[in-house]
């Protein structure tokens, strides 16, 4: 496995919205990699991800008992469902987005590591 990977790789998503702030959950596969996740999914790597949407705030609420973790992305959905023209109205595809995201392979899947899945 390469030294960096998707972030799909190790996690899957979904995606909400209310107005015009989008919530991104980002639930790891395997717990084992959950601390892994938190290291690299970071509100900055966030906010640098979708720049071009130029968030108002990013915040990262980690919910560790389902080895999740849940952004709120503030001003990212040109003013919500109501008053937006893009064909995404509800962001839906932001998750995918994120999924896109290049993360260090977690260590027990780096080569020669002992413990492989």
């Amino acid at each position: 496995m390469p030294a960096t990977a998707a972030l799909y790789q190790f996690a899957h998503g979904r995606t909400g919205d209310k107005g015009d702030r989008s919530n991104i959950s980002v639930i790891a596969y395997d717990p084992r990699d959950f601390d892994h996740l938190v290291a690299h999914v970071t509100e900055d790597a966030v906010r640098t991800l979708f720049r071009e949407r130029r968030p108002a705030a990013v915040t990262r609420y980690l919910v560790p008992s389902l080895h999740a973790m849940n952004f709120v992305l503030d001003g990212v959905l040109d003013g919500g469902v109501n008053d937006a023209l893009n064909l995404d109205t509800h962001g839906k595809a932001l998750s995918f987005r994120l999924l896109q995201l290049e993360i260090p392979v977690p260590p027990r899947l780096a080569p020669g590591a002992s413990e492989q899945p």
